[in-house]
């Protein structure tokens, strides 16, 4: 089956958790708050993790997928190094002097990372941007189903009430007393993935790398994706890990232009709603002959992380990229 774009719209029940927080205040850590407008136009301020965690552990997913599997990696994202090709001297000698079509063509050969994460080249004293193929948003606490609460904690130490010889005052080597959140509850998620721009030069609307380099992306793509939601990384995990308790959506897929319908589950009704516009988009190219009208959006509900995890199995080992029609511009 050949895809296009990929959308995920779903709710995932994390209990325990501390994976994103906004600083502290003296002796206190301040879980991340966001204020929202429900469906009926209600403000809430909810319990929420930045979709920017989300991309990163996605990133770092995929980094561990590119090593084992030997996809191409720049020099700079063989260190994992937050800058990716931009922070790679080679890169930037081997583009010198060249056009922009022909710097983007040389970046999506090189790295599987830069290509389907984005980056902004700024080698050169040139500003190029390759859009991410993947976009995340805000984990944000459903109104009414997520909770906050703080714990004392004190780091034990040997003659606490004694200062021992040489001990620096700001060493952080006595004993401290401090407070630190944990927090429960349902939060809705928005994922989208734009499968047919893997290895594409949208400058000269054609394809950098060939068909069987685009499928090894992909497959390393949806796998990074699947990890994202088995092992959600962020802050306090040492103690803190978060307990998984259950995630369910909606699996949108896209079989050409049309894209991949998305919406928050924040609206109770999502699923209803994106079945009535995958509905829709469907009747748009009904053709006359009944046998040649195929869905070009195909949906999959999964009810726990289990379904999720055979859903976009079956999609990494029956999908494909779609591949939009090449149109280089020759001048």
């Amino acid at each position: 089956m050949k895809i296009s774009s990929i959308s995920i719209s779903g709710k995932i029940t994390l209990d325990m958790h501390s994976l994103n927080n906004e600083g502290g205040e003296g002796n206190q850590i301040l879980t991340r708050q966001v204020t929202i407008v429900d469906d009926k136009g209600k403000i809430h301020t909810v319990n929420a993790i930045s979709g920017d965690m989300l991309k990163h552990v996605q990133t770092e997913h995929l980094y561990n997928i590119a090593v084992e599997k030997g996809l191409p990696l720049c020099n700079a994202c063989t260190t994992f190094n937050s800058n990716r090709i931009s922070g790679d001297r080679v890169f930037s000698e081997e583009s010198k002097g060249k056009d922009q079509q022909t710097v983007m063509d040389l970046l999506l050969e090189k790295c599987v990372i830069d290509d389907m994460q984005g980056i902004l080249v700024t080698n050169n004293n040139s500003n190029l941007p390759r859009k991410s193929c993947s976009e995340y948003g805000w984990l944000i606490g459903l109104p009414d189903k997520t909770t906050t609460e703080n714990y004392f904690h004190v780091k034990l130490v040997p003659n606490a009430g004694s200062k021992s010889e040489g001990e620096d005052e700001s060493s952080n080597q006595g004993q401290n007393i401090f407070h630190r959140p944990a927090n429960s509850g349902e939060y809705a998620l928005v994922c989208n993935l734009d499968i047919y721009r893997i290895g594409y030069n949208e400058i000269t609307r054609t394809y950098s790398i060939d068909d069987n380099d685009r499928l090894e992306r992909y497959k390393a793509l949806l796998e990074s994706t699947l990890y994202t939601f088995l092992k959600t990384k962020g802050a306090m995990r040492n103690t803190q890990n978060p307990h998984v308790v259950n995630f369910e959506g909606v699996l949108a897929i896209s079989k050409n232009a049309t894209p991949a319908p998305l919406i928050s589950a924040i609206n109770p009704d999502y699923k209803e709603e994106i079945e009535r516009i995958a509905d829709a988009l469907n009747s748009l190219d009904i053709k006359e002959e009944p046998e040649n009208n195929e869905k070009n959006i195909v949906l999959r509900r999964f009810n726990s992380l289990s379904e999720f995890a055979d859903a976009m199995k079956d999609l990494i080992n029956e999908g494909e990229p779609y591949k939009v029609k090449e149109s280089r511009q020759e001048g």
